[in-house]
């Protein structure tokens, strides 16, 4: 699996904004430049494996969301993968684990 620097850059530059937090305030917590941080938002350099995992200790979540934009922390972050498969079931096999589901909700 190949790194996507620019869509890992990309999604570290929304967490910062959604965060209100502005480069310089990032790059002086990371002690980098904000030159660095700017490469780095665009995908221009790449970011090492300890410093993701120091950037996702900084924004306060998992480190999966910088690598495959999955958000882990949340209850519904499977839903979508899911529905995928879902609508690939043929009908019999929808059934079967529609009465899955059921007996698994009785049973609990």
């Amino acid at each position: 699996m190949a790194i996507n620097y620019k869509t890992l850059g990309d999604r570290i530059k929304t967490k910062r904004i959604s965060q209100g937090i502005t480069q310089e305030k990032f790059a002086e917590h990371m002690n980098v430049s904000v030159g660095y941080i700017s490469q780095l938002e665009r995908g221009i350099s790449k970011v090492s494996l300890e410093r993701l995992v120091s950037i996702s200790e900084y924004f306060n979540c998992n480190i999966d969301f910088f690598i495959d934009g999955i958000n882990s922390n949340t209850e519904h972050y499977l839903a979508q993968d899911f529905e995928e498969l879902y609508v690939q079931l043929s009908s019999h096999e929808k059934n079967i684990l529609k009465i899955l589901l059921q007996e698994y909700i009785h049973n609990r």
